[in-house]
């Protein structure tokens, strides 16, 4: 039942995503071509999941909502988002943001999740007894 709920949850944030969550253009990179928004979702009092939410390109009301989740725990879903399958890439080697040709909010709307709380720009609890670096 929790795990319905969150999905839940998180459904609804894509169409009721907070108008101050909603993303200005990047820096040096192409202009979104839809709303996009960036903010949190609360799970509890000390547990925050950030999200991106894009909209469709096609028909944002009636397109799907597909949620992303990278492999973890402890990767990050911007990977996805800026590399794999968001509205912009950043390829390997490169250092510039260019426009995705095939960007998987063509015809659905997007939620890239990152979780567990802790990941990415999600916040958690730290707790001193877990090793939290790349090196263990």
């Amino acid at each position: 039942m929790k795990a319905f709920f969150s999905l839940a949850l998180v459904c609804a944030t894509a169409f009721a995503a907070d108008e101050n969550d909603r993303m200005g253009n990047l820096p040096d990179a192409p202009e979104f071509n839809t709303a996009t928004y960036s903010g949190y979702l609360t799970v509890t009092s000390t547990k925050r999941l950030h999200y991106v939410f894009v909209e469709s390109e096609t028909d944002p009301v009636n397109d799907p909502v597909f949620v992303w989740f990278n492999g973890g725990p402890g990767c990050s879903s911007m990977l996805a988002f800026m590399q794999e399958n968001g509205p912009l890439a950043i390829d390997d080697g490169e250092s510039f943001i260019k426009r995705n040709p095939y960007p998987w909010n063509k015809r659905a709307n997007m939620i890239w999740l990152e979780s567990p709380a802790g990941v990415g720009w999600s916040v958690g609890e730290l707790k001193s007894d877990l090793s939290h670096n790349d090196m263990s």
